[in-house]
């Protein structure tokens, strides 16, 4: 019976393709003497004095009176052109399961208490993710283990800034008070020797 429906719904199937293929109109295939095959251009344009090709140009000119009506343009454009010159950067590949290995592995560093190694890894994380938040944190945690609460503050408002209410939150808040702190009572005591 299974047999019998399959080769029914086969045969239904291959009659109603022969039947869609003979409704299709055939472009007549036949030439006939002196008749040359026009190209498939619209002959619009040509009447009308437009092409479509490079040589018309399209007027990138200002209006009359654009500098009357927009005086501070110039400048502005000036401003941004310049700043534009100058603000090159290097592009960087963007591979999030690359970045997620190497934070992988500089927790593995970070567990044998290898700071100098977690962060190498860390910091090429960045490189893959530039606004990876855990290996941010990481950094935060590497640099607070290798005393230096400057760079630990930035990596920790780095997390805050792009997790603000994440996992590690609450962690990180006390990291920035606890090295905050120390740094506030370290320098009157730097100042008095």
């Amino acid at each position: 019976m299974a047999m019998r429906r399959s080769i029914l719904m086969l045969s239904l199937m291959l009659a109603l393709a022969g039947l869609a293929t003979a409704q299709e109109p055939q472009a007549p295939t036949e030439k006939r003497p002196g008749q040359t095959q026009s190209s498939p251009r619209s002959d619009r344009n040509a009447e009308a004095g437009e092409s479509s090709s490079r040589d018309s140009r399209i007027d990138l000119s200002p209006p009359k009176d654009d500098a009357k009506n927009h005086p501070e343009s110039a400048a502005a454009l000036a401003d941004a052109e310049a700043e534009a010159a100058g603000n090159v950067q290097e592009l960087h590949p963007w591979n999030p399961h690359k970045a997620a290995k190497d934070i992988e592995v500089g927790d593995f560093y970070f567990k044998r208490k290898n700071y100098h190694a977690a962060m190498d890894r860390y910091q090429e994380a960045l490189l893959y993710k530039p606004n990876d938040a855990i290996a941010n944190f990481r950094l935060g945690q590497c640099f607070e283990k290798l005393d230096n609460p400057a760079e630990a503050i930035n990596h920790y408002e780095a997390y805050l800034k792009i997790l603000p209410h994440g996992p590690l939150s609450e962690e990180a808040r006390k990291g920035l008070e606890k090295l905050k702190a120390s740094a506030a009572t370290e320098t009157p005591q730097k100042t008095k020797q």
